[in-house]
């Protein structure tokens, strides 16, 4: 990663998948997630935050899009989560999520862009990209888990970002890495969460292996790891995901403040 990207995309994590990502003059936030520690409603099993967040919304200052994968699990979007929502111009979302959500939504179909205006002239387009909540195709994993959308923001002069969502697939990672690699900056949501009930307890999104593997099929230049800390059902945290960048040979990918949580 050239020192120019990394000037031009900022990262800050807060725990589990939310994290503020400021690019082209915009200040983007995935899957808001700041409810305190607790059982927490989901369809299925119940889900259960092991620790805070970083951060208050309040904390966070203007945003101008929420990037949310998918709105059916705390995990994800939380009580907080949905009250925020309201104070953002544009949440990203799927085609479903946009339906039960309403207000300043916008649901993405596989490859369909948005264009934002950036401050001071220009713009970003952010692309709807595949990604699937659980091992195997897509018909046979959304009934149990839903639909989710990842992301892509590009922009003349800029870099380009990937924002993975709950995503455990790696053939959509190949899709994607066909049309925008080499990517920049990858958000990889991993964690390898699992559920005995679920797919006989196969990972539901990247596990670390994976999430190194999907590195190298991106040409990713710098990686920051999210949805892999605060949560029960994460199986997998640092030190396993720096064990298998190590072992993958890529770990000067990892951004060296991934767990710098602001």
């Amino acid at each position: 990663m050239s020192q120019q990207d990394s000037e031009q995309v900022t990262v800050r994590t807060f725990g589990g998948p939310t994290a503020v990502i400021e690019y082209g003059g915009l200040r983007f936030l995935t899957d808001p997630t700041f409810d305190g520690p607790g059982d927490h409603p989901s369809p299925g099993p119940t889900l259960t935050k092991t620790a805070p967040s970083a951060a208050a919304p309040a904390d966070l200052g203007p945003l101008d899009v929420v990037l949310l994968s998918h709105d059916e699990h705390a995990d994800n979007l939380d009580t907080s989560g949905r009250a925020l929502l309201a104070d953002v111009p544009l949440t990203l979302t799927t085609p479903g999520g946009a339906q039960r959500l309403g207000g300043r939504t916008k649901g993405l179909a596989d490859w369909e862009p948005v264009v934002l205006d950036r401050p001071g002239g220009g713009t970003v387009t952010v692309t709807g990209v595949p990604a699937v909540h659980g091992p195997g195709p897509r018909e046979k994993v959304e009934p149990y888990t839903g639909q989710v959308v990842g992301f892509v923001l590009t922009g003349h002069d800029l870099p380009v970002v990937y924002v993975s969502g709950d995503n455990a697939s790696l053939d959509a990672v190949r899709e994607i890495a066909e049309r925008f690699a080499p990517v920049d900056t990858a958000v990889l949501f991993a964690g390898a969460p699992r559920f005995p009930v679920l797919f006989d307890g196969a990972p539901l999104v990247l596990d670390s292996a994976q999430a190194a593997e999907a590195a190298g099929i991106l040409g990713a230049r710098r990686v920051v790891p999210v949805h892999h800390d605060s949560w029960a059902h994460f199986t997998e945290g640092r030190d396993v995901l720096e064990a298998a960048f190590d072992a993958a040979g890529l770990a000067d990918r990892l951004d060296r403040d991934w767990m710098r949580r602001a």
